[in-house]
């Protein structure tokens, strides 16, 4: 299975500056130190809607895991309970919704791995040629 990560959906908070200070000062460094086996933490600020409607969220936050079992160890963890616990306790505009998610990565405009390592071998292996200029 691919990693997975827990994402976290705030909603609007009632008092912005209050929210970012606890989440900033205090549940972010407790998620960074709590959370055992995470591999990668990604805190979002949503600051639009493509329609310019007032977004549904203001903070969404992405914890990795590399295994589904390494996300539900952590959550069963004093750890994991005290940062969820922590999570719906600064959220002022409502509950957070929390969801899991299998992430599958598309790259554009970048070669492959594959293709990369290919350009580096075939120089080399176009210079065993032999040459097209003839000695005589």
């Amino acid at each position: 299975m691919a990693g997975v990560k827990l994402i976290v959906m705030y909603p609007r908070p009632l008092d912005i500056d209050a929210f970012e200070k606890l989440y900033l000062e205090d549940h972010v460094p407790m998620a960074v130190e709590k959370l055992s086996g995470k591999t990668k933490f990604v805190a979002t600020k949503v600051v639009a809607t493509p329609d310019g409607t007032p977004p549904p969220f203001y903070r969404i936050a992405e914890v990795h895991f590399p295994s589904l079992e390494a996300l539900q160890a952590c959550a069963q963890s004093e750890g994991g309970k005290e940062t969820v616990a922590h999570a719906v306790e600064i959220s002022s505009g409502g509950t957070p919704v929390f969801l899991i998610g299998e992430e599958q990565v598309f790259v554009f405009g970048s070669k492959s791995l594959w293709d990369r390592l290919r350009a580096c071998v075939a120089p080399q292996e176009n210079s065993m040629a032999p040459s097209a200029v003839s000695h005589k």
